[in-house]
């Protein structure tokens, strides 16, 4: 009996342990889970740099991250590509960075103010919005070169301008444009206003702008698609609440988001 009583014991004692070992298990996973997903311990404000293409996406994932991460707050520059970089190694307070080229997110990582290797997410294509109805019958690059027929491109420092002449460099045509905008919502809201018949914007802009624009898609784009690179920049002040944002970005959920938007899997 005495020996039946010990044994009974020791497998009481060994069952309580693994259910001890078990517990401690599940309170590390979900500790190890936190720092990415539903954690609590994500805290403070999340200032995210992001090209002006991003707008609308973005502010949406930063509303599901809000929701996700109560506590946290993403707040948000959007602009011209190659502003928002100089901004950065001017040493604005930023914690994430997403441009819409490779060559403006290396103005950042040039400096050694980004943190490792920048990650492309998505890719974005041109196309030319004009004004509702297409009243001037635009149906290519090289109707936008008619004599009278107000353009309007991006600066070409921005990648939707780099973008809009490299299209036009290997189609072999010259344009000039009524103006050169900062940033592509500047370029789209010319047209919107009626101040100019067309502009060579994304796709992920004329689909944002609904009805407001038309959008004619022409092939020498395919050949100027922009690779969109995000990074964690080195002085982020919340730097796991950053991290947790850019896996948003990255994950399923918000490449749907994207992928809604218009943009291009990366």
């Amino acid at each position: 009996m005495l020996q039946l009583a010990g044994a009974g014991a020791a497998a009481l004692m060994a069952l309580s342990a693994c259910s001890s070992s078990s517990d401690s298990d599940n309170a590390t996973d979900t500790s190890g889970k936190s720092g990415t997903s539903a954690s609590p311990k994500l805290s403070g404000t999340v200032t995210v740099f992001a090209a002006a293409s991003l707008k609308e996406s973005f502010t949406t994932l930063g509303k599901e991250f809000e929701k996700q991460h109560p506590g946290t707050k993403v707040s948000f520059n959007f602009g011209g590509s190659d502003a928002l970089a100089a901004s950065i190694t001017s040493g604005a307070p930023a914690d994430v960075f997403a441009a819409a080229s490779p060559k403006t997110m290396a103005i950042v990582t040039d400096k050694k103010d980004a943190v490792g290797t920048p990650a492309t997410f998505v890719r974005n294509q041109l196309e030319i919005a004009t004004v509702p109805g297409n009243p001037h019958k635009v149906a290519s690059l090289k109707d936008l070169t008619k004599s009278g027929l107000k353009v309007v491109l991006c600066d070409r420092t921005v990648p939707c301008g780099a973008a809009a002449q490299k299209a036009l460099d290997a189609s072999g045509l010259e344009l000039t444009p009524v103006s050169y905008e900062q940033d592509v919502k500047g370029a789209l809201n010319k047209v919107q206003l009626k101040e100019a018949d067309a502009a060579v914007v994304y796709k992920t802009d004329v689909k944002a702008a609904g009805g407001k624009v038309e959008g004619v898609e022409f092939p020498e784009s395919a050949k100027a698609i922009n690779d969109y690179p995000i990074a964690l920049l080195k002085n982020a002040e919340h730097a796991q609440t950053a991290k947790a944002f850019i896996a948003l970005v990255q994950s399923a959920e918000g490449q749907q988001v994207l992928s809604e938007a218009g943009f291009l899997k990366p």
